[in-house]
Parts: structure tokens; C-alpha cells; sequence
């Protein structure tokens, strides 16, 4: 089985040496549309710009910071080297930065051999005890509703929300607190996008108690993925602009079509206008899960920003506008109490903190994935990446990372809501929850992150509401983001983001390989029979 993609262009009329693509947004979708651009379409760097609003490229891929001032993650992405067939097909193609002869997707495989994920303490109760999980914790009536939800098409479960397939005692489940945990699914999340995720990680369905299947890159993502790929993509000569907002799209109508004319942009304050010729191609990252995020210090916490603060969603909307088939971005951002959560990065002087838990958990750094208080009022996780985190950290500097999916809780040991800490209150309550004196954080620089649209792309939405990577009777512009509709595959993974970027390049360049399939994980008779088994305990 092999993802089709539909022609919208003549072959004949694309002159690839020729063109020039502009990609609006330095995501990891942008980066891999360059990249596919270049190595299936044989596109010259050269012509390819990449235009940002940030300093940085990388977008929600962020890591950030110094031992000194502290390290910075908004988030980390799980991998598998049982799915995620277009990033690893675009990885095995870009060298690793710090291991001559091997791709970054070979340096990932031996970094995971080294270090395999066993969790030995997935749930942790009030009583801080590792709580025993290989039952997933159903009774019949759970099983016989997530078998009713798994079944349904996506035309009956439409925009619903988990919550209407589902009763209330299957979220106090521990099946419930680690898969949601896991993904950051929120009860009244998108039916679709909760089926969609049981079939796409059926694996993960028998393993979830030890994250057995979850794979790390050496670093963060930044320093793992972005890093390489924008490396690589610079030495074919590709153009990245930092500092560049860009504010709209000129277009046109031709014999029907959705033609883009010119890019208007504001770089270092200043406004520019980018003529797109005939046969030219714009790529737009519309929407982002980190849009308005903003950080917090040890004595502060992050300010509440929205979508009018950061401008963000702005063009979208405008596009969207009288063009049903661009999509509704209305779906994704008009409830940031659905769509926000927060989370913090610990940048730590001394061992101790890392030696308890290791005491405590039983795993290594870099072997245990996420620790959830599973009674913590935040709905409190933790994760110790292997050590160093960052390129640049130093041997004695230890970094940890942590979220909460109910920052707009009261605290068990701090009465504020998480949204309102301070990262020393956000240690204090951490250190509650774990029965650690503060001594154990006594070093420790812990900057926290509100994210008010990290889970958007989750919300309850209508088929049409996402458009396609190439919108019908569009001529020269793909959408590239976690918000275009990609049939069967998951949102909130780089996968998707990469996946979009490969199907959208390939459409508009005519490109004759065929774009990786989604591996049909749920349609094994062996997957099926463990999942069930897992389910029946």
C-alpha cells in the first residue's frame, strides 16, 4: 500500500532548475520540504528561501539556553522505529553532525541500543507509590465502549468528543492516565484523533506501561534533528531569513485556480514585498501548537498571552476567509481552556535530584520515560532525558523536563494554579509529590512554559475544517503544519509535519516516488491478538 497523491499541475510545465519555492515558517515541515524539494525533485538549494518570524530556525523543535542562564524546552517528541516512515526516510539522507559516515537515523538507532526504555515507575500515586500497571484497569463495560469507539468510521464520530464515546470511570483507568500522559489527550479531545491514535500506536497499546517502543534522539530535538537538517540544507545552498513576518499573500484567480502573485513580509522592521513568478511555490506552515507560548523564571511565571499577541494565526484566518476548502482555523484556536497546558525545564548544578529518582524510580536517566503523579491535581509528569540533553552542556549540569496537563488547578502543595508559578513553586510542588526535601533542588534553575494552543490540533473538528497539503484548484500553494488532513496518520508528532511536507512536495513537483505508506500496525493479526490480550487483563 503506498500513499497516493493527486496531480494538480502538468508535468510538462514544471521547469524544477528553474523555480524558486518560498517556504513560510522555519518548522521542521519547511526544513523537510526543502530537503525532499532537493533530493527527490532535484530542486538547487539555491532557489529554495526559508522565511521566519523567529530568530531561530526550528519552530516548535526548540531547545534553547546555556548552563549558566538555564536550558529551555517547551517540548519533547516521541519517536518509534515502528512508525514514523517519513521522517526516518528523510533521516537516513542527512548526516549526523558529530559522527562521520553515519545519517542522523543511524546515530538514533545505536544511541537507542545503548539505551533502552524499560519504565519501572509509569504511575505514582499519592502515597508515592510506583503503582502496579501491566492491567490496563478495564471492566467489561470500558472494553466494549473503546471497542465501539475504535470500530466507528470518522464519519460517525465526526466532531465529538472522547468524552461522548466514553463514560466517566474509563478516565480513572490506568490504561487512561498513561495513554493520555503519553500523548496529551484531554478528555474532550477530538473522537477522531483518540481512534485514530489507538490504530496508528496499536503497538504502543501493548507496551504502554514501559514505553518500551519509544525511541530518543541523543539530544533534544533541536540539537538532534534541526540542527543536522538545517546544516545540510545549508550546504546545498539554501536561503534562511530569520526575523521575517510574513503578513500576507497577494493572489490571483487563473482559469480557476488559487494562484499566489507575491509574499508581503515585514523583516527588521522594515516591509518587503517577494514577487512569485509563473511556476514558482509557495509552501505555508499554517497554525503552530506553540504559537503565544511564553516563559516564565524561578521567580516568575510566564506571562498569559493569545493569538493577538503573537499574530500568529492571522493569515490563515485571512486566507480561510470564503474558501471553505483552506480550512477552519476557528476550530483550532478559540479555546485556549482546551487547548493549553505548561510545562518547565530544571537545569540542575549537582546530582542529587538525579540520584533520588534514580533511587526512587529504579531507572537509569534515559531509561525510564515519564514519571506521572497519577493524584497530583496538575495531572503532574516528569522526564529524565540521558545525559547531556544539550550539545553544548556542560558534564556537571544536569537537565530535567516536565509538564502538567491541568495547569488551571490549585496545586496539592503550592495553593496557586501551575499557570501562576513561579518555577521555585513548581519545584516545591514537584518535590511534594515526591517526598523530596528542597535540599534536592536547592541548585536548580527551573524555567516554566505556558503554552496556550499546545493541544489545539486535538480539538473536536469537522472533516473539512483541516485542508488538504494541496488544496483543491490550488495551482502553486501547499499548506505544510500539523493542520492539513492526512488520512489515517496522527497530529502532534514530527511525522505528521514531515509527512504533509513530503505529499505536498511530491504533488506540486510531479515527483515519481512514491510517498512512504502508513504502516498498517492494526491490521496484524499478532498486534491485534496482544492488544487484546493486554485488554482482557
Amino acid at each position: 500500500m503506498q500513499t497516493s497523491v493527486s496531480s494538480s499541475s502538468s508535468s510538462s510545465s514544471i521547469n524544477r532548475t528553474q523555480l524558486k519555492a518560498y517556504l513560510l515558517g522555519g518548522g521542521i515541515g519547511s526544513m523537510a520540504a526543502a530537503a525532499f524539494m532537493i533530493r527527490d525533485a532535484q530542486v538547487p538549494g539555491a532557489n529554495i528561501t526559508i522565511l521566519e518570524a523567529l530568530p531561530l530556525m526550528g519552530g516548535s523543535l526548540d531547545g534553547a539556553g546555556d548552563a549558566a542562564s538555564g536550558y529551555s524546552l517547551r517540548g519533547g517528541r516521541m519517536l518509534t522505529t515502528d512508525n514514523y516512515e517519513c521522517t526516518w526516510d528523510l533521516f537516513k539522507t542527512i548526516p549526523s553532525l558529530e559522527h562521520a559516515g553515519q545519517s542522523v537515523f543511524e546515530e538514533t538507532l545505536a544511541f537507542n541500543e545503548k539505551h533502552q526504555a524499560h519504565s519501572m515507575a509509569r504511575l505514582v500515586n499519592r502515597q508515592r507509590a510506583k503503582m502496579p500497571v501491566e492491567a490496563m484497569g478495564f471492566t467489561m463495560s470500558d472494553r466494549l465502549e473503546l471497542l465501539k469507539l475504535s470500530q466507528a468510521s470518522e464519519e460517525a464520530l465526526g466532531s465529538s468528543a472522547i468524552t461522548d464515546w466514553l463514560s466517566p470511570a474509563f478516565f480513572e483507568t490506568e490504561f487512561w492516565f498513561m495513554w493520555a500522559t503519553t500523548f496529551a489527550f484531554q478528555p474532550w479531545h477530538s473522537a477522531v484523533e483518540f481512534k485514530r491514535y489507538l490504530h496508528r500506536f496499536m503497538l504502543e497499546f501493548s507496551r504502554i506501561e514501559t514505553l518500551g517502543g519509544v525511541k530518543r534522539t541523543v539530544y533534544n530535538q533541536y540539537d538532534s534533528l534541526v540542527r543536522p537538517l538545517q546544516a545540510w540544507l545549508q550546504a546545498q545552498g539554501v536561503r534562511f531569513i530569520p526575523d521575517c513576518k510574513v503578513t500576507d499573500l497577494i493572489h490571483a484567480e487563473q482559469d480557476g485556480q488559487f494562484v499566489v502573485t507575491a509574499i508581503e513580509c515585514q523583516r527588521a522592521g522594515a516591509a518587503e514585498r517577494i514577487v512569485v513568478r509563473e511556476g514558482d511555490l509557495v509552501f505555508f506552515q499554517n497554525g503552530s501548537m506553540t504559537d503565544a507560548s511564553s516563559l516564565g523564571s524561578m521567580h516568575s511565571a510566564p506571562p498569559a498571552l493569545n493569538k493577538h499577541d503573537s499574530g500568529g494565526w492571522q493569515l490563515w484566518e485571512k486566507l480561510a476567509q470564503g474558501r471553505p476548502e483552506f480550512g477552519n482555523p476557528a476550530a483550532f484556536n478559540s479555546s485556549i481552556a482546551e487547548s493549553m497546558w505548561a510545562s518547565f525545564t530544571v537545569t540542575l548544578k549537582d546530582t542529587r535530584f538525579f540520584d533520588k529518582m534514580q533511587a526512587f524510580s529504579g531507572n537509569e536517566a534515559g531509561t525510564g520515560g515519564l514519571v506521572t503523579f497519577k493524584d497530583s491535581n496538575w495531572l503532574m509528569s516528569i522526564v529524565l532525558a540521558h545525559q547531556p540533553h544539550f550539545a553544548n552542556q556542560p558534564a556537571e549540569v544536569q537537565v530535567f523536563w516536565g509538564y502538567a496537563l491541568f495547569p488551571d488547578r490549585i496545586g496539592n502543595f503550592v495553593a496557586k494554579p501551575m499557570a501562576d508559578c513561579s518555577g521555585a513553586e513548581i519545584l516545591r510542588e514537584l518535590c511534594g509529590h515526591l517526598r523530596f526535601d528542597l535540599d534536592a533542588v536547592a541548585q536548580a534553575n527551573c524555567i516554566p512554559c505556558r503554552m496556550p494552543y499546545i493541544t489545539s490540533m486535538f480539538m473536536p473538528r469537522a472533516h473539512s475544517d483541516r485542508p488538504l497539503p494541496v488544496p483543491k484548484n490550488s495551482k502553486n500553494l501547499a499548506f505544510i503544519s500539523q493542520f492539513v488532513e492526512i488520512a489515517d496518520d496522527v497530529v502532534f508528532t514530527v511525522e505528521y509535519s514531515v509527512r504533509a511536507a513530503q505529499m505536498a512536495v511530491y504533488e506540486l513537483l510531479n515527483v515519481a516516488r512514491p510517498v512512504p505508506a502508513i504502516t498498517p500496525h492494526d491490521k496484524s493479526v499478532k498486534t491485534q491478538f496482544e492488544a487484546l490480550v493486554k485488554a482482557l487483563k
